[in-house]
C-alpha cells in the first residue's frame, strides 16, 4: 500500500489550482496554493460532510468567503468525491461551466453560498451558525442531538478590511456562536501588494474585543499546528473562534510566492513548471495519482457519518414524532397543511376589519396572525423595531433565550441582510430583516446576492417615501424603490393598505426560490373596499381596484400611499363624469409575470390615456403609461417638513392628479 503524505495531498490541490487557472488564462492561483495545507487538515480530519449528498442537513458548513480562491474549493470538492469532474475543472471560468470564476450557490455541488464580494461569505457564515444554534435549541432533546454541526469560514485580509466583517463578527461574539470557526488566511498580500501600508489592525486584539476565542500565530503550513488549533476551537462552546493562520501566498512558486504577482493572474507556463519541480509534483496537468485520490476521498466516511445521523433521527422520530415531522417540514421548506385555508381566512378577516393603518402597522398585524402558523419565521430589525414594527406578541429574542425567534441586529444593516441570507441558506427558518427603505442602501449588495442565489430571504423596508416627513431628504427614499425593482429575480411589493400588506406577507412566506422586499409606509393608509374577485386578484401584482361604468377613457395606476390619492381623484368633481379606471399595482414584477391576456384585461392597450402616481422616481412607470401618458412622482430629493406638506410641495396631490388626467384625455 502506497503511503501518501499530507504534503502530497496538499500539493494535489496546488497543482489542480494552478493548472486550471493557467488553462483558463484567468483566475487567482496564489490563495489556493497558500491555503492547501490548512484546507487538507480541515477537510480530511474535521469537516463532517457527505460528498454523495451535499444537502444532508447535519453536515458541517464550509464557506469560502474569499471567493476569488474558488479553485481551492473546486479542488477540495473534486478530490473529496463530489459530482465535480476533472473535465469540470478544465472548464474553469468558461461559459455555463460548473466551475465559475467565483463560487455560485446552485451551480456546483457542495458550494454553500455564492461568494466573491469580500466579507459577505463571513456574514453568511454568521447567519448559518446562528441558524444551527437556534434550530438545535428548538429541536434537540435529551439524548437526541439531531442538529449538531459546525460552520467553518475561510477569510482573507480583504474580508476583514470590509466593514461588514465588523458588523457580523461583533454580533457573532455577542450571540456567543460557539460553533462558528473562522480561519484567517494571514498572508499579508492583497492585489496592490503587501498590506502593511493600508491594513495595520491588530486582528487578534480586535476579535478578542468582540468576545471571540482567538488563536494567534498558527503556522498555516504545519498540519499539526493547524490540527491542534481546530481541536481547541471545537472545544470552545461559548465563543466563536478565530484561527489566525500565517501562510505564504503562492506557496511552491519559486519566483512569485509571497508576492502579489501570484494573487490575481496565472503564474505562466514557465513558473508552473518551476513550481511543479519545487513541489516535487511530477504529474501532467489535471492528473491525480490514484493513491492520492483515494487518500482524499470522503465518500465512505461521509456516507457512514450520514448513516449514523439517520439512525439517530429514526430514534428521535420514535420518541418525538411530532417534533420530527415538524423538523422535516421546515428543512424541506414545506408550509403547514393548514396554511392555505388559514392564510385565506386571515386575509378575508383583514378585508372585513377594514382598518385604516400604516402599512408598517399592517405588517406587524400580519406577523401577529401568520406567526403562530409559521414557527419558522425568524428575524428582526436593525435597531428600529419600534419603527419597523417587527416585534409581535410571541417574539422572543435569541439573545435572551436560545429557542427564540427574534434577532436584535443592532445598527448593522449590511450584516443583517447577509445573515438573513445565511439563515435562508442553512434552511429550517423563514428569515426576515427590517430597516428603513433608505437604509437598504447599506444592505444593497446582500440584497443582490439573495436574488442571484434565488433564496427566499424577506426584507422589510418601512418609511417608504417623502411621506415620512420631518426627518428630511437624508431619510426620504426617492430612487430606492426603483432600484430594488431593477434587481433581477427580486420581488418587490408596495401595498396600499392592510389587505394588500397581508397578501404581500403571504406571498413572501410562500416563496421558496425568490427574495422579497416589502416596502411599507410610516403614515396611515385608508382601507380600500374590495369584492371577492378583487381580493383574489391582489396576488397577481396588479388589478382593477375601481372600475368605471363603461369602457375606460383613462387609467390611473398607483402603488402604496398613492392608491388612496388616486381613489380620491376619481371622485373629484372635475372627473366625476369621466370614465376612469384605477389600477392598484402593489408588485410590478408579479404583474409582469402574469399571462398577457390578464395584463391586457387590466391595462387594455387601446386605452392610451394613462397617469401613474407614485412618490418616487418616475422612470419605472414610462413602460406602463407610454408616450401619451404622464407620471406624477418625485425626480429630486425631498424636504424636511410634515409629510402632508412635503407631498403638497412636490405636487403629490389630488388636484395635480386630476389635472394630469385631464391633460391626457
Amino acid at each position: 500500500m502506497v503511503t501518501v503524505s499530507r504534503r502530497q495531498k496538499a500539493n494535489a490541490v496546488r497543482a489542480l489550482s494552478m493548472d486550471a487557472v493557467q488553462q483558463a488564462a484567468s483566475g487567482h492561483p496564489g490563495a489556493p496554493m497558500g491555503l492547501a495545507d490548512l484546507a487538507e487538515v480541515l477537510w480530511c480530519d474535521h469537516l463532517k460532510h457527505n460528498p454523495k449528498n451535499p444537502h444532508w442537513c447535519d453536515r458541517d458548513r464550509f464557506v469560502l468567503s474569499n471567493g476569488h480562491a474558488s479553485m481551492l474549493l473546486y479542488s477540495l470538492l473534486h478530490l473529496s468525491g463530489y459530482e465535480l469532474s476533472v473535465d469540470d475543472l478544465k472548464q474553469f471560468r468558461q461559459l455555463h461551466s460548473n466551475t465559475p470564476g467565483h463560487p455560485e450557490y446552485g451551480d456546483t455541488p457542495g458550494v454553500e453560498t455564492t461568494t466573491g464580494p469580500l466579507g459577505q461569505g463571513l456574514a453568511n457564515a454568521v447567519g448559518m451558525a446562528l441558524a444551527e444554534k437556534t434550530l438545535a435549541a428548538q429541536f434537540n432533546r435529551p439524548g437526541h442531538r439531531i442538529v449538531d454541526h459546525f460552520t467553518y469560514a475561510l477569510v482573507g485580509d480583504g474580508c476583514l478590511m470590509e466593514g461588514i466583517s465588523h458588523e457580523a463578527c461583533s454580533l457573532a461574539g455577542t450571540l456567543q456562536l460557539g460553533k462558528l470557526i473562522v480561519l484567517y488566511d494571514d498572508n499579508g498580500i492583497s492585489i496592490d501588494g503587501e498590506v502593511g501600508d493600508w491594513f495595520s489592525d491588530h486582528t487578534p486584539q480586535r476579535f478578542t474585543a468582540y468576545n471571540w476565542h482567538v488563536i494567534p500565530d498558527i503556522d498555516g503550513h504545519d498540519p499539526a499546528a493547524v490540527g491542534r488549533a481546530l481541536q481547541a476551537a471545537k472545544a470552545e462552546t461559548a465563543k466563536p473562534s478565530l484561527l489566525c493562520c500565517r501562510t505564504i501566498i503562492g506557496f511552491g512558486s519559486p519566483n512569485k510566492a509571497g508576492t502579489a504577482a501570484s494573487h490575481g493572474a496565472p503564474l505562466g507556463e514557465q513558473e508552473v513548471a518551476l513550481a511543479r519541480a519545487q513541489l516535487d509534483w511530477q504529474h501532467p496537468p489535471f492528473l491525480i495519482p490514484e493513491a492520492i485520490r483515494a487518500a482524499w476521498s470522503a465518500v465512505a466516511t461521509g456516507a457512514a457519518a450520514e448513516q449514523r445521523w439517520t439512525q439517530q433521527f429514526a430514534a428521535y422520530q420514535q420518541t418525538h414524532p411530532h417534533l420530527a415531522a415538524e423538523f422535516t417540514r421546515r428543512l424541506g421548506r414545506q408550509l403547514p397543511a393548514a396554511w392555505q385555508n388559514e392564510a385565506r381566512n386571515i386575509i378575508a378577516a383583514t378585508n372585513a376589519a377594514a382598518q385604516s393603518v400604516a402599512s408598517r402597522k399592517a405588517s406587524q398585524n400580519a406577523l401577529q396572525q401568520f406567526g403562530p402558523l409559521l414557527p419558522e419565521l425568524f428575524g428582526g430589525s436593525a435597531d428600529l423595531a419600534e419603527s419597523n414594527l417587527t416585534l409581535w406578541s410571541q417574539s422572543r429574542a435569541v439573545s435572551q433565550t436560545p429557542r427564540g425567534n427574534y434577532i436584535h441586529f443592532g445598527v448593522r444593516e449590511f450584516a443583517m441582510a447577509a445573515m438573513v441570507n445565511g439563515i435562508a441558506l442553512h434552511r429550517g427558518f423563514k428569515p426576515y430583516g427590517a430597516t428603513f427603505l433608505m437604509f437598504s442602501e447599506y444592505a444593497r449588495n446582500a440584497l443582490r446576492m439573495a436574488a442571484l442565489m434565488k433564496i427566499p430571504s424577506i426584507f422589510v423596508f418601512t418609511h417608504d417615501s417623502i411621506g415620512l416627513g420631518e426627518d428630511g431628504p437624508t431619510h426620504q427614499p426617492v430612487e430606492q424603490l426603483a432600484s430594488l425593482r431593477l434587481t433581477p429575480r427580486m420581488s418587490v411589493w408596495r401595498p396600499c393598505d392592510a389587505v394588500e400588506t397581508a397578501v404581500a406577507w403571504r406571498a413572501a412566506c410562500e416563496s421558496v426560490a425568490q427574495p422579497f422586499c416589502l416596502v411599507l409606509s410610516r403614515q396611515a393608509l385608508p382601507h380600500q373596499p374590495r369584492d371577492s374577485t378583487q381580493l383574489e386578484a391582489i396576488e397577481k401584482g396588479g388589478y382593477v381596484l375601481h372600475e368605471c361604468k363603461g369602457a375606460p377613457q383613462a387609467i390611473l395606476l398607483a402603488t402604496g400611499s398613492e392608491v388612496g390619492l388616486a381613489m380620491q381623484a376619481v371622485q373629484h368633481a372635475r372627473l366625476r363624469r369621466r370614465q376612469i379606471r384605477v389600477v392598484s399595482m402593489p408588485s410590478l414584477d408579479r404583474f409582469a409575470a402574469q399571462p398577457r391576456a390578464y395584463r391586457e384585461s387590466v391595462l387594455p392597450s387601446a386605452v392610451r390615456a394613462r397617469v401613474a402616481v407614485e412618490a418616487g422616481v418616475t422612470a419605472p412607470w414610462r413602460e406602463y403609461v407610454g408616450l401619451d401618458g404622464l407620471v406624477v412622482g418625485v425626480d429630486t430629493f425631498g424636504e424636511s417638513a410634515p409629510g402632508a406638506e412635503v407631498f403638497k410641495a412636490f405636487h403629490i396631490t389630488v388636484e395635480h392628479v386630476v389635472d394630469c388626467v385631464n391633460r391626457v384625455l
